[in-house]
């Protein structure tokens, strides 16, 4: 099975002078980011935040969390178990604890919130791994769950730190997500895979290549259904001009 390696063409690396630069919200510590890392073969400033919403262990998964520092945000702590991993420290006000937790994971560090926050769990256990030196993400339990609102605000937080020169994956294990940025980005998906472009902004200058239906240079105003639901065709290669956008890949 093929990994996905979403990496744009390298630029230089970026570097916040700052001891904490504020992105929007999110404190990032003063680190050099590269334009995209790759998933899976990254040093150990790669994060895996476990989220609440659905997530399957795939062997595609496990090569892409392998080497990464873990942290879970409430909920997301049961997929620990079924991941074989037990995370460094476990953020949120544990509103959602799940029943019956092994032991080993019950007494993960914790790292205590007031249920009453102006921040989701999930965007604390993001500032908790910035702040121990985290240069990528991969967010799993990304989509699905009993929150729809979670799940949107998860592909927004991403776009906005793909701005900021982080690269981050989101992943159910059956769902990708990865954030482009303005550039080229090319994926090694099977042929096959349904995927989408979801547009949170007007998107000019959008091309597809390596799809069943191709595109050239496009201008795509935000609710158009143009990028939704195409099948992968060999290499797929995606070039944006301008805009926020996000890769949605279906690869069960």
């Amino acid at each position: 099975m093929s990994v996905v390696n979403p990496c744009l063409d390298r630029g230089d690396m970026r570097t916040f002078d700052n001891a904490k630069a504020r992105n929007g919200g999110i404190a990032v510590a003063a680190l050099s980011f590269p334009p995209a890392p790759c998933y899976g073969a990254g040093p150990m400033s790669t994060f895996t935040i476990l989220l609440g919403g659905e997530l399957r262990r795939t062997p595609r998964l496990a090569r892409q969390i392998a080497g990464s520092r873990v942290i879970a945000a409430d909920a997301g702590i049961g997929h620990a178990a079924a991941l074989g991993i037990v995370p460094e420290l476990w953020v949120g006000d544990f509103d959602s604890v799940p029943a019956e937790l092994p032991e080993t994971l019950r007494t993960v560090p914790r790292l205590a919130f007031p249920s009453e926050k102006d921040k989701t769990d999930g965007e604390l256990a993001v500032e908790a791994a910035f702040a121990r030196g985290a240069t990528a993400l991969v967010l799993a339990g990304a989509f699905g769950g009993p929150r729809a609102d979670h799940a949107f605000l998860h592909m927004m937080l991403a776009v906005r730190l793909a701005q900021a020169g982080i690269g981050v994956l989101l992943t159910s294990g059956g769902q990708e997500g990865v954030p482009l940025r303005s550039g080229r980005a090319r994926f090694d998906y099977e042929t096959g895979t349904l995927f989408s472009i979801l547009g949170f902004s007007d998107l000019s200058g959008l091309s597809l290549a390596g799809a069943k239906w191709p595109l050239d240079n496009v201008q795509v105003p935000i609710g158009s259904s143009l990028t939704i639901s195409n099948e992968v065709r060999g290499r797929l290669e995606v070039v944006l001009g301008s805009g926020q956008a996000m890769l949605l890949a279906h690869i069960d």
